[in-house]
């Protein structure tokens, strides 16, 4: 069978002698005027003063997270990051999702103490200023709330929203902080030590019981994002950072973590974060975030001026590892295409992808999927809806379906 699709790799998009020219470029070049443009204003006057805290530029005002509107009968909220927009695999702190249980809360760093008690040798306590004198250590990583997605696999229609209500509670960082194991270590283990209490400082004290030895291997105590201290929306002035797991794992505010020798069932994990599967069986402390991809151009919330060639942008993750593959398809997975996979590729972090394809104008179903150092492939909606019980939300990674209609207006489809 012969495979017919838009997408092309490198060499053959340059064999082609396609070209990259939009409509004002093209129209410039037609007029073959070799005289030079007038000098804009912005030559002409010197700028202004730089600002001590960079801001961006007020022409990308609208490059900002969308909040969730607050439930009245609720303090939780939500701000979704606009993937759509960020190229790399790093997004900007002020653009990272947030999801707060009960608000943000406002910490002072000096009152602020972090307890290590339980089955230990003996309890401990620090301060932000104590953690400092550590070693630090971290990584780039994506941190993925559980509920991302959740309008994919709580709905039994496509609910038309732009990707980044769909997609953008998911971001990436460097985050570099104190590794847990240190402390754990300087506090001793007691003999019967298998799991850890971890408690927030919010209104809520939002609680999780975290398995000894996830804090054990790459755990950090964060202090800094992207080079700079926490913000308060990510948990300054400390929080908890397990790459690859939930987010809300990660709990922000630290202010407690008890060792014991079983988890505690708090409410967040035996109601919000425990998942029904289609046998009506509960499936509880699930931690892992599967492997996932989202094609971020073009998607739902965007459209295609205009037939002919565009790159197709993307991003891949999975709490398991590295992302060894990324395959894309414009006909609704009839026939899949490798993307190019764009470095660096990091364990636990976003990856991005990207491919050139040329749209015909007519109607086609974008769609990637991801597999990742593991072997765990990205599943298909159909599957994922197939192993959960109807109305579940968390977790969900299936394949993403953007639908191209004639008129380059896109869609979000089953």
């Amino acid at each position: 069978m012969t495979m017919t699709t838009g997408f092309l790799g490198r060499r053959d998009f340059l064999k082609t002698g396609a070209t990259f020219l939009t409509a004002s470029s093209a129209a410039l070049a037609a007029t073959g005027s070799s005289a030079a443009p007038e000098f804009p204003d912005n030559m002409l006057y010197p700028g202004v003063e730089d600002e001590a805290y960079g801001s961006p530029s007020p022409y990308e005002s609208d490059v900002v997270r969308k909040i969730f509107p607050q439930n009245e009968k609720s303090t939780l909220t939500a701000s979704f990051t606009p993937l759509h927009v960020p190229k790399g695999i790093i997004t900007p702190s002020g653009l990272h999702f947030g999801a707060h249980h009960s608000g943000v809360a406002e910490v002072d760093p000096e009152t602020h103490e972090l307890f290590i008690h339980g089955m230990t040798d003996r309890p401990l306590k620090f301060t932000a200023r104590d953690l400092m004198r550590y070693p630090l250590s971290g990584g780039i990583n994506f941190l993925e709330c559980g509920g991302n997605s959740a309008p994919q696999g709580y709905h039994r229609e496509a609910q038309q929203m732009p990707m980044q209500y769909l997609h953008g509670l998911v971001s990436g960082s460097e985050w570099i902080g104190v590794p847990v194991r240190l402390l754990l270590q300087e506090a001793g283990l007691g003999p019967r030590a298998k799991w850890v209490i971890a408690e927030g400082a919010d209104a809520g004290s939002l609680a999780r019981s975290i398995p000894l030895q996830k804090l054990m291997d790459d755990a950090i105590i964060a202090l800094y994002q992207n080079g700079e201290r926490l913000r308060p929306a990510q948990g300054y002035p400390m929080r908890l950072f397990l790459p690859g797991w939930e987010g809300n794992t990660s709990v922000k505010w630290l202010r407690r973590l008890e060792v014991t020798d079983r988890p505690a069932y708090t409410r967040e994990e035996s109601r919000h974060y425990s998942e029904t599967l289609a046998d009506g069986s509960i499936e509880g402390f699930s931690m892992y975030m599967g492997v996932k991809s989202v094609i971020t151009h073009p998607s739902a919330g965007q459209a295609l001026p205009d037939k002919g060639y565009y790159q197709v942008h993307g991003l891949a993750w999975s709490g398991f590892g590295k992302i060894s593959k990324v395959e894309v398809s414009d006909d609704g997975g009839e026939n899949w295409v490798p993307a190019n996979i764009e470095g660096p590729v990091l364990s636990k972090s976003l990856t991005r992808f990207t491919l050139p394809w040329h749209w015909d104008g007519k109607p086609v179903r974008l769609k990637s999927r991801a597999i990742d150092e593991q072997g765990n492939v990205q599943p298909t909606h159909e599957a994922w809806k197939s192993r959960y019980f109807e109305g579940s939300r968390n977790h969900y990674n299936a394949i993403q379906t953007w639908f191209i209609d004639a008129q380059g207006a896109i869609s979000n489809v089953f």
